[in-house]
């Protein structure tokens, strides 16, 4: 079975980490494996974790909540225009290099959290996409080697507070207001996936789907995106790279179709998992 890492707070609120099985949550920092679900994988030690999966359960999944994955990355690095699909919409050009900017911790929460809709913006959008989990520092690292620095695979909805984007050409601010950006529910292994290009992601609006997209039509590969951001910055373990959405955000539909009090979103990945969050206004 495959193995699924997941960071929570538990009914007491106490934070930690642990594996999911069809059960529920095998607690890994009660096991002393280490503090966090970072700390496991800096040290190298998911597939020792992995022999707790037949142990007893610690929580029913539906008592505790889940985090983001990663709660407190260092860097969050988020590729931009990396399906073909998403830049016809916005009718760029295609560029040599990927866009990179940044989100930071605070504005995200895991599965089953309300994304935060600001009291600043009336066009709050979603972006489904996969995210990318750092197990290996690295600088400079070549494309063939890429993936050994890979610790695992989630998935991500890059929640986009659109007006706010638009302010200049620097996308920061519509991607950082706190709470708009979702990061879950669990990691899996990189050998749990062996074949990605063959997996599909699809965002689904209340039901509905609103985003379709093999990840073989991503632009910049996994491997790409690892060669080019590590030339500029030193990827460490628990980094998250964030690789970009296809076609179909709310932004460029006709007439827009932008993210609105009690509505649920959820992006899936083919060997992976479902991401689902409701929507709430900030109070």
């Amino acid at each position: 079975m495959t193995q699924r890492f997941a960071s929570f707070v538990d009914s007491d609120g106490r934070s930690s980490f642990g594996l999911v099985t069809n059960a529920g949550i095998v607690d890994l920092r009660k096991r002393g494996l280490a503090p966090d679900l970072k700390t496991l994988i800096a040290d190298e030690m998911l597939s020792e974790a992995g022999r707790f999966s037949a142990e007893p359960i610690d929580y029913p999944t539906n008592t505790v909540r889940l985090l983001p994955v990663i709660p407190s990355p260092s860097q969050i690095l988020c590729v931009g225009l990396n399906y073909k699909t998403h830049i016809q919409e916005t009718g760029r050009s295609d560029s040599e290099y990927p866009s990179i900017f940044l989100r930071f911790a605070s504005s995200q929460v895991g599965h089953a959290s309300p994304l935060i809709r600001p009291r600043e913006s009336t066009k709050f959008d979603y972006e489904g996409e996969l995210a990318i989990v750092i197990g290996r520092s690295g600088r400079r690292i070549s494309r063939d080697a890429a993936l050994d620095h890979v610790a695992g695979y989630s998935c991500y909805n890059d929640g986009s507070v659109r007006d706010w984007q638009k302010h200049t050409s620097q996308w920061a601010p519509g991607k950082n207001f706190e709470g708009t950006g979702a990061f879950g529910p669990w990691m899996i292994p990189t050998n749990s996936l062996p074949d990605r290009n063959s997996c599909a992601l699809v965002t689904r609006l209340n039901g509905k789907e609103v985003q379709r997209a093999m990840l073989s039509q991503m632009i910049f590969s996994i491997e790409d995106i690892i060669a080019y951001v590590s030339v500029f910055t030193t990827l460490q373990p628990g980094d998250v790279i964030v690789s970009g959405t296809p076609g179909g955000v709310g932004d460029k539909r006709d007439p827009p179709l932008y993210l609105q009090h009690g509505d649920t979103v959820s992006v899936e990945i083919d060997g992976i998992g479902r991401l689902q969050n409701s929507i709430a206004d900030e109070k």
